[in-house]
């Protein structure tokens, strides 16, 4: 992983109510990727927002239930939507470290509910892994891919064509001349541009940046972070469905 300067950047629309956020989410991905000699201090994990903008970013959880890139119920009472890319350094240390206690702890209780999203700033191998990982997902071994994908060791391989179709056999897809048409396809194209939007229009400038029932969290913080998030949002969302 390098400094945000390598991330990729588009002018910004951002609606009043997730300016602040989006300031926030730019701010926080910067320090949780920049480079050692600006980042001796631990980067922050969250930051004050506008009262309506935690609200603004919560109406993001898609809660579809034939989403294919989610693990989780989709009535859970947490989501937790991660932007990341495969060429992500970081990204692979939460998918290797942090995530797999998460599912285990707080997905398999039915108490959170996590949503991928595509969100490539490494160049033209990121856009491809982005694709492939949708077309795996099409085939319901979106999981599968995703950890083969970030196992260590991986992204050093790069994710040229032939690769991706190595790592969809490793993930047991089962039709891979469909998931090559179905990477190369535009519905493939405009899931990930989707995706990329989304995080440009909240100001996502680094990967992994997270939202936690709206809460802000970048880069790949320690496990207590995450635990934080989730215990605060679910105390959140039953006080408000008590109501």
């Amino acid at each position: 992983m390098t400094s945000s300067s390598r991330s990729a950047r588009k002018p910004l629309l951002i609606s009043a109510g997730v300016a602040l956020a989006a300031v926030t989410l730019g701010i926080v991905s910067w320090q949780a990727t920049a480079p050692k000699e600006a980042a001796s201090e631990p980067a922050s994990a969250s930051a004050p927002q506008a009262p309506d903008s935690r609200a603004e970013l919560m109406k993001l959880a898609r809660r579809d239930a034939n989403d294919k890139l989610t693990t989780g119920r989709a009535d859970a009472p947490v989501v937790l939507i991660e932007y990341s890319d495969f060429k992500c350094g970081y990204c692979g240390k939460f998918a290797r470290d942090t995530e797999p206690e998460l599912v285990k702890k707080y997905v398999e209780d039915g108490t959170l509910r996590i949503e991928w999203r595509n969100f490539p700033i490494f160049g033209a191998e990121s856009e491809a892994a982005a694709k492939a990982a949708w077309a795996a997902g099409q085939q319901d071994r979106f999981a599968a891919f995703h950890a083969a994908a970030y196992a260590e060791g991986a992204k050093e391989k790069g994710f040229g064509e032939a690769r991706l179709l190595e790592i969809a056999k490793e993930a047991g897809v089962p039709d891979l001349e469909r998931f090559q048409r179905d990477m190369g396809g535009e519905q493939a194209a405009a899931a990930v541009r989707t995706d990329q939007e989304e995080g440009y229009r909240i100001g996502v400038t680094s990967t992994p940046s997270f939202l936690v029932n709206g809460q802000p969290i970048a880069g790949a913080q320690p496990d207590s972070v995450f635990t934080a998030a989730i215990t605060k949002a679910k105390q959140a969302a039953q006080a408000a469905a008590a109501k």
